[in-house]
């Protein structure tokens, strides 16, 4: 299963139940569109930390990196390039 659709499913699943994941378009803003709120995007990144063990104590997190499913998976992309940089550089 891509990343993407890991995400996408994720989301439907904990915060649009009911929904088809084909449904969630990965552009649309989870935050605008009332999908996610300030409390659940805490939630969802604790799930991605479990999930992807990534270590976001030691990433600078903005908003903007949560707003879409894209955003997400960019940013979980970016978050594990650098987990492997650290252990390889260690």
């Amino acid at each position: 299963m891509s990343l993407e659709r890991e995400i996408t499913e994720h989301i439907v699943s904990t915060y649009l139940p009911g929904t088809p994941a084909d449904e969630l378009e990965p552009t649309l803003d989870l935050f605008d569109s009332g999908v996610v709120s300030s409390l659940q995007l805490l939630e969802l990144i604790e799930w991605l930390r479990s999930r992807y063990a990534i270590p976001v104590d030691d990433l600078a997190l903005s908003p903007r990196s949560f707003r879409s499913v894209a955003a997400i998976r960019e940013f979980v992309g970016n978050a594990q390039e650098l987990s492997y940089a650290r252990v390889d550089g260690e």
